[in-house]
């Protein structure tokens, strides 16, 4: 098991645990605080947060602005990444195609799913399907998000 997964394991069961993990996670790559993602939901191949809409995310017409949206695809996307990969091989992101399909005008909760046949094959690029949903159901953003995945280096 990863320490991601154990981190999200150990503290998801306490009080406020899924906040402390989410705090946790934002320090580790900086620019993910500025969205103050809530995970919600993090295991192999899917993984799940929250991106409250907030003066600090919106844009000119008080929506979620779309680089928040990808930020929080991006910050499930690692999550997912870090709680599914074998424990021979390494990630990085590749690419990131998204479209946005409506207004984010609630909160958005972040999506990020892959199939457990992706990350055992030969091919080293892994499509991460990330999609973002407002309150009442509707798919504001998604896409796919391409990762590079190699064997580690053996260490001497």
């Amino acid at each position: 098991m990863t320490r991601v997964l154990d981190l999200w394991k150990s503290t998801s069961r306490l009080p406020q645990g899924q906040r402390i993990f989410s705090v946790l996670f934002a320090q580790k790559a900086p620019y993910f605080a500025s969205i103050h993602p809530r995970f919600t939901e993090i295991g192999p191949n899917r993984a799940e947060l929250v991106i409250r809409k907030r003066r600090s995310v919106t844009n000119h017409i008080g929506t979620v602005h779309a680089i928040a949206l990808c930020n929080g695809l991006e910050a499930a996307m690692g999550a997912l990444a870090e709680a599914t990969i074998p424990a021979d091989r390494r990630w990085i992101p590749k690419g990131m195609e998204v479209s946005y399909t409506a207004k984010a005008d609630s909160d958005v909760t972040c999506i990020a799913e892959t199939d457990p046949e992706q990350w055992t094959g030969d091919d080293p690029e892994v499509g991460v399907r990330v999609r973002g949903v407002r309150r009442d159901g509707t798919v504001v953003i998604e896409g796919v998000i391409r990762l590079w995945v190699t064997e580690k280096p053996q260490r001497t």
